[in-house]
């Protein structure tokens, strides 16, 4: 299973276009993806650990390590062959 830590904040317009797509994401790979939601002003520690300098940023891990990150807005198609990449 691949986590998706989706680092964001509520004042966004980026995130809040990308937000609907990762939830379809994880229906569509149930059981292979997770998406969890950090909101960067909420948890600035964890956003600071992961060295998150922009948003929307999707950190993929996978046994606890980062296998990849993808920073900025990214259609549908785009963010399925990054995951698909991936798995």
């Amino acid at each position: 299973m691949v986590t998706i830590i989706d680092f964001y904040a509520d004042w966004c317009g980026p995130c809040q276009i990308i937000s609907p797509t990762l939830e379809r994401l994880e229906g569509e790979y149930a059981g292979k993806i997770k998406v969890e939601k950090v909101n960067v002003d909420q948890d600035q520690t964890r956003t600071q650990q992961a060295g998150v300098m922009s948003i929307p940023t999707l950190v993929m891990m996978k046994d606890g390590k980062e296998i990849n990150r993808k920073v900025g807005l990214a259609t549908e198609p785009v963010l399925k062959s990054w995951i698909d990449a991936n798995l």
